[in-house]
């Protein structure tokens, strides 16, 4: 099924992510959302399409470290539930859970806190979906902790990395 257009707004706010080549590292396009995080309208529009197809199906949002998490809170305030971090290693006063996992370039651990109930659906977004360790990792330490994945969320995805495959399922905002 193809996919359906983006209308104007979403548009628009595509247009003001930026691509930098060889950051962090030599080969690596990194996308850089600063311009539409700064964009009042651009952060809604973007915000609520994160949110749609999993309307009424999450208790909270849980964002992944870093640029997940301003993405996270941003619908957590919109769809009025709460906002659970997901941090990278050391940063949590008392993580409950960690998982490691593996990066396009170098590997990493993060933590989570068990503040919530058992069961508690939480829709899980993030910025970028490429290698896929990162989302998979996180879908992990919610399951594991005794929560459900009502769904995942990204700006977008780097195709031709896999990381569909890794992590499954998934709503993707701006698509290449």
């Amino acid at each position: 099924m193809p996919e359906a257009p983006l209308s104007p707004a979403l548009t628009r706010a595509a247009s003001l992510i930026r691509e930098i080549p060889d950051y962090p590292e030599p080969g690596i396009l990194f996308r850089d959302i600063t311009p539409l995080l700064a964009d009042a309208e651009a952060l809604r529009v973007t915000t609520e399409a994160l949110m749609e197809p999993f309307l009424g199906t999450f208790d909270v949002v849980a964002g992944i470290e870093a640029r997940g998490f301003i993405l996270a809170g941003a619908a957590a305030i919109s769809a009025g539930v709460g906002l659970v971090p997901i941090r990278k290693a050391g940063k949590l006063p008392r993580p409950a859970a960690s998982v490691d996992y593996a990066l396009e370039y170098g590997t990493a651990t993060i933590e989570m806190h068990d503040d919530l109930p058992r069961g508690t659906r939480m829709l899980l977004i993030d910025d970028v979906l490429a290698t896929g360790g990162t989302l998979a990792a996180g879908r992990h330490l919610v399951e594991t902790l005794g929560h459900t994945v009502a769904g995942v969320s990204v700006l977008f995805e780097i195709e031709g990395l896999g990381g569909r495959e890794i992590v499954g399922d998934l709503h993707t905002v701006f698509h290449s």
